[in-house]
């Protein structure tokens, strides 16, 4: 079993993988944190937790002026006592005040995992792959009960954690502030690592040290957001991408959210993570409870990529559900950037067809094909097929595809209504709305309010209605648009608080009916490109449309970004035409390939007006894919080079029984007598001799023949290292093929 319990220390040691997390119940029943980190021998820590008396730390107990609960390192501190600190759960009861002193009355030691109800979380496929404690709290005056919930995984150092809190007592209470994760960790040693960015730049790489005082990462939009990431590192000064203690800490929600990094006059750390509070209340009468979403804490002593590699076997394997977790994803073509939204059944077959010629397997019908929707001003939520550009229906032209030899997809956005639809016209308070209030749109459109039922009943048969009426192979899910005057009409003046969350409640209970009736289709979501990526939308959609960015310098950075705690196979990265739209830039159809195989592959632009040259190299992009096409998926990643720290970038991805690689190089700017570039390669086996193949048509005539094709030791490779020979211009990039020899 991963969970011991030392009775006589009332001590509690939790084994995930190569990591221990260590809790006890100290004195008068408070449960403290005492250690998380490399895997522990011992079944108990024999060095006694050390208190002291700190002057303006109130003492809990008189008899005990070293007892403050100001300086422990509480699992779950509240709000109101003698911790001055932020705390993680914040309750409002007419009995007790604002205060609630929780203490410990008891615990479950349970084989396997249980789910969270109507919220998304990790799981296991059998009991024997992680142990779970759940130990229960009480606050005696009020009768507000917490039950923490920690799953340890056997072969993962992550630990999944979340709370219920119930109300025992005879009056209802209001939870103000209910955080998912409290951790407090014994020094303040640390830089502290968020994805921070835009619409078109999202999740960029921010490092920075700790320092007294709070660091936050949160998202009040309604959604994760472009903005923030429900991702966060804690690194080691030290730390490295290959070497040093890392800790992560992830948030398996999709709406408002907060995650802190608190450091007090000790210089020690909180960390919080969990709904934002601002905004947030929940009113639990009695005998009702509220979960939150699952948080997960990991560690590595491996570096950087030590930690992103665990999370992405992680998020591939028991995150991401059903039949597409371990398939491979078509290849690709998107109307949009060729057409908008100004087509016809034509235009799309020919486009289809001359995609299919270069390999392409599936081909994606974007905005404009229902309502009247000639451009973003209505029609959002009159999921009706527009006659008018396909006289025939949704099932000709899926068909006229599927002739082609190739799948139909759609894109639908299920969450919004356009002012101008007759949905709207029907149902004008559906929509997100505060009485009196005016109502500010969004790319014009307003918010559906998914709090109600009748509005996710309409949602669920409408969709599913489209979705049985054709044979679609995949679904685009796009959101446009934030949340603003963020109220129900059908909540009572006292629970509007909880219409963001139950928001996201209602959007999780349609993605879960949809995508349970379908489960052929490959569903992908999207919010403007990487406005929700996170690990609540990969529960229910394997992949998500990384950025609107589609140029292939801007994406050097989004991708690496992402890969910090999302794994290649949950991003989607196409190629798209130049200028590109999105910053104007010209860069190389290889290269463009090259950064979008980093990802599910695909294209977004006119394939019928490109050169010949061009088509063929498209033709021998697709086909290099799908060769390399399991590793980028299933493979183990490993950054080579930081776009954010230099002029170039580089990764690799290695097949799990190191027996086969792909190595991507990119430099973005061209400088004159540039010294030699050699890759240092990462995950091989030291004794196996590999062939190196560079890929054909990416400047092989600045390679000598030695570089082009070599045989060389994985120790070779990973000490000494690969070189790359220079190539002339700017935005180049080339890619090479290992595989050892038998």
């Amino acid at each position: 079993m991963s969970i011991e319990y030392n009775e006589q220390e009332q001590m509690f040691h939790l084994r995930a993988g190569a990591s221990s997390y260590i809790l006890q119940v100290v004195k008068n029943g408070y449960l403290v944190h005492r250690y998380f980190g490399p895997a522990l021998s011992r079944s108990v820590l024999v060095q006694p937790l050390v208190m002291l008396e700190r002057a303006f730390s109130p003492n809990p107990d008189p008899a005990d002026e070293s007892l403050s609960l100001d300086t422990l390192p509480q699992e779950y501190p509240t709000y109101g006592l003698s911790d001055f600190r932020t705390p993680a759960l914040s309750v409002r009861a007419a009995h007790s005040g604002d205060t609630i002193d929780l203490r410990y009355t008891g615990h479950r030691i349970l084989q396997g995992k249980p789910a969270l109800s109507g919220l998304p979380a990790t799981y296991v496929e059998a009991d024997d792959e992680a142990t779970t404690l759940e130990i229960d709290m009480r606050d005696s005056l009020s009768g507000v009960c917490v039950c923490l919930r920690y799953t340890a995984f056997s072969q993962y150092a992550v630990i999944a954690r979340s709370v219920t809190v119930a109300n025992e007592g005879t009056k209802p209470v209001q939870l103000e502030g209910v955080m998912s994760l409290s951790l407090d960790m014994r020094d303040a040693s640390f830089d502290w690592m968020h994805l921070e960015g835009a619409w078109g730049r999202e999740r960029h790489v921010v490092r920075e040290p700790l320092t007294p005082g709070a660091h936050v990462v949160e998202s009040r939009r309604g959604a994760s957001s472009h903005q923030a990431n429900p991702f966060v590192m804690l690194a080691r000064p030290e730390a490295t991408e290959t070497s040093g203690e890392v800790y992560g800490l992830s948030l398996v929600y999709s709406g408002n959210f907060e995650m802190r990094a608190s450091v007090d006059q000790y210089r020690t750390t909180r960390l919080l993570a969990g709904i934002h509070p601002e905004g947030f209340s929940w009113r639990l009468e009695p005998g009702q409870t509220f979960t939150t979403p699952e948080a997960l804490l990991s560690f590595s002593d491996q570096g950087l990529g030590g930690l992103s590699r665990l999370l992405h076997r992680l998020i591939r394997t028991r995150l991401v559900r059903g039949e597409y977790r371990d398939r491979e994803r078509p290849v690709l073509i998107n109307n949009w950037e060729a057409t908008y939204f100004r087509f016809e059944r034509e235009t799309l077959v020919e486009l289809a067809g001359s995609a299919a010629e270069l390999g392409v397997e599936l081909f994606v019908l974007d905005d404009g094909w229902f309502g009247r929707r000639d451009n973003d001003r209505s029609s959002l939520g009159d999921w009706v097929v527009d006659e008018r550009k396909l006289p025939q229906g949704l099932g000709d032209i899926a068909q006229a595809i599927n002739r082609k030899g190739m799948q139909f997809g759609l894109w639908f956005e299920p969450e919004m209504i356009s002012p101008d639809s007759e949905l709207y016209r029907m149902h004008p308070d559906w929509c997100l709305h505060i009485p009196g209030r005016q109502r500010s749109e969004g790319r014009h459109q307003l918010v559906l309010d998914l709090t109600r039922a009748d509005v996710r009943e309409y949602v669920v048969e409408t969709l599913c209605t489209v979705l049985a009426s054709a044979p679609i192979g995949y679904v685009k899910w796009d959101m446009n648009r934030h949340m603003t005057e963020v109220g129900s009409a059908l909540l009572p003046a006292d629970r509007q608080g909880e219409t963001a969350h139950r928001y996201m409640l209602g959007l999780y209970a349609i993605m879960d009916v949809i995508t349970g009736r379908f489960p052929a289709i490959l569903f992908e979501s999207c919010s403007g490109g990487g406005g929700r990526f996170d690990l609540g939308m990969l529960y229910y959609m394997p992949q998500v449309w990384t950025s609107d960015n589609t140029d292939a310098v801007e994406r050097l950075a989004i991708q690496f970004g992402t890969s910090l705690g999302y794994p290649s196979a949950a991003m989607g990265a196409h190629v798209s035409a130049v200028p590109n739209h999105q910053v104007g830039r010209n860069t190389p159809i290889q290269t463009r390939g090259l950064v979008a195989m980093m990802g599910n592959f695909g294209y977004e632009l006119d394939v019928r007006k490109l050169p010949l040259a061009e088509r063929e190299e498209i033709a021998l992009q697709i086909r290099l894919y799908k060769e390399v096409r399991p590793l980028v998926l299933f493979g183990d990643l490993y950054r080579l080079r930081d776009p954010q720290a230099g002029n170039n970038a580089a990764w690799m991805y290695v097949k799990e029984d190191q027996t086969e690689a792909f190595v991507t190089f990119v430099r973005v700017l061209s400088r004159p007598n540039a010294p030699l570039e050699t890759l240092r390669l990462q995950g091989l086996l030291p004794d196996r001799l590999y062939d190196v193949q560079l890929h054909g048509g990416y400047h092989r005539e600045l390679f000598p023949s030695s570089i082009r094709q070599c045989t060389v030791s994985g120790d070779e490779l990973m000490a000494a290292g690969l070189v790359v020979a220079p190539m002339h211009g700017d935005y180049q990039a080339c890619a090479w093929r290992l595989r050892a020899q038998d």
